[in-house]
């Protein structure tokens, strides 16, 4: 065997882990919103409205293939004992009582965080405060035939809700410390991710649905802002169903929350109102940039090929979150991705996001002409991009406390795009063993 084939079948032994998320479920949601945005397209559903049917279009696909096709409720990690009978009501009232109080108490405090957050009251969020206002009393009301439902089944009743609900109650000898904060972490992630995931739903839908099919196809250009947008839709899309099905039945929920304070800030420094990367922030690298449309304006070719890059990366960008299935949320552990893009590389979104910046705003070019713009921009984007290598390390630092997680990114050292370039352009080394130095001729 030569030593092609011997790497040939040293890969191919090399099994991916296997992922948590199916390839299907995503692709169940992602067919569904594309239905819908196509029927929205048709008849010119450009409203709000129409965003929040497009979760019900993604989100009841993705219920649908992993309930019935990737059966993600027999799962061991859910917690849930199908197996044997449920428990009688009367074993488990109680404490499903006093989980109910503990999940209405903490709803209540995010309820006071969005009424002190003057910027929950203003601009886009407006829409995000009206729905979670509205969708609210039916939560209220869901979560009492849900909880006690599911508390004659779970292994184990006592979790966060629990412990809080024991707090709330006045039995503090019964709530674990070590369990609340993971709680705590964990409502808070998904109190301040989803009402900024609602509160872009609107814009990103209107401006994929009301642009005409004329006007997105009258040049590359126009097509490609109009790929880029709808990338942001889908992503935003699947982001927002993600947090709203944080569910045992569905093995979604959250395994853990990172506990590290650095991951919170490098993650919270990627959102407003605390982003400094926004317009007029100290890390605004737009500042006298032309775009690559201006610059490559006399050179159509090349602004073709760079529209085409950017296009793609947009793809592999919604792509990473269409990964996710219906487990997409920032800063949890809720099971380990090894399909998708994620076969290609641990970051897809972020390596894209990126690379897609820089090729955008060519921030070492300046409309000015000043070369302290020049090297002001670049060493901004620079800074942005070292922010999110930065939140990078801080998520794994947290998944790799899961032995499956270690496993993952042990294989993407040996198997990633990067292991796999480098197997590439390696020389091929003779059947009797490696490569003599080379002496110069």
């Amino acid at each position: 065997m030569n030593a092609q084939s011997q790497i040939a079948a040293s890969f191919a032994a090399d099994e991916r882990p296997k992922s948590a998320v199916s390839t299907g479920v995503g692709l169940a949601g992602c067919l569904g919103l594309l239905a819908w945005t196509a029927a929205s397209r048709a008849y010119g559903m450009v409203g709000p409205f129409a965003a929040l049917a497009a979760l019900v279009a993604c989100g009841v696909p993705m219920i649908l293939w992993s309930l019935l096709v990737d059966k993600v409720h027999r799962h061991a990690s859910t917690g849930i004992a199908w197996d044997r009978p449920a428990r009688p009501l009367r074993d488990t009232l109680d404490g499903s009582i006093v989980k109910i109080a503990g999940l209405w108490a903490t709803w209540a405090i995010i309820a006071f965080a969005y009424c002190i957050g003057r910027w929950y009251w203003d601009g886009q969020y407006l829409f995000a405060m009206y729905v979670l206002g509205i969708g609210s009393i039916g939560l209220l009301v869901v979560s009492i035939p849900y909880i006690i439902w599911l508390d004659r089944r779970v292994e184990d009743v006592r979790d966060g809700a629990w412990h809080f609900g024991q707090l709330v109650a006045g039995r503090r000898h019964l709530a674990d410390p070590a369990v609340l904060q993971d709680y705590a972490r964990g409502w808070a992630i998904k109190g301040f991710f989803l009402a900024f995931m609602i509160s872009a739903l609107p814009y990103n839908w209107e401006v994929v649905i009301a642009p005409s099919s004329r006007d997105i196809t009258a040049n590359p250009i126009n097509f490609t802002i109009w790929l880029a947008h709808a990338s942001f839709m889908v992503d935003v899309s699947f982001a927002t169903v993600g947090y709203m099905l944080t569910l045992k039945p569905l093995d979604s929920h959250i395994r853990s929350a990172n506990p590290f304070a650095v991951a919170w800030i490098a993650a919270l420094l990627c959102y407003p109102p605390f982003s400094p990367m926004q317009g007029g922030g100290p890390l605004d690298y737009r500042s006298g940039t032309g775009e690559w449309t201006y610059w490559l304006d006399s050179w159509p070719l090349a602004m073709v090929a760079v529209g085409i890059a950017i296009a793609f990366l947009h793809c592999v960008y919604a792509w990473a979150t269409v990964a996710f299935g219906p487990r997409f949320s920032n800063l949890t552990h809720r099971g380990i991705l090894t399909h998708g893009p994620y076969a290609w590389t641990k970051h897809p979104a972020y390596i894209s996001k990126n690379i897609t910046w820089w090729l955008m705003t060519l921030p070492f070019l300046a409309t000015t002409g000043d070369p302290a713009d020049m090297i002001r921009n670049t060493a901004l984007l620079g800074i942005v991009s070292g922010v999110y290598y930065w939140r990078a390390r801080t998520e794994e630092r947290h998944l790799m406390a899961d032995p499956d997680y270690r496993r993952y990114a042990e294989w993407i050292e040996r198997n990633g795009l990067i292991a796999r370039l480098r197997r590439a352009f390696r020389p091929a080394e003779p059947e009797g063993g490696p490569l003599s130095p080379r002496l110069p001729a």
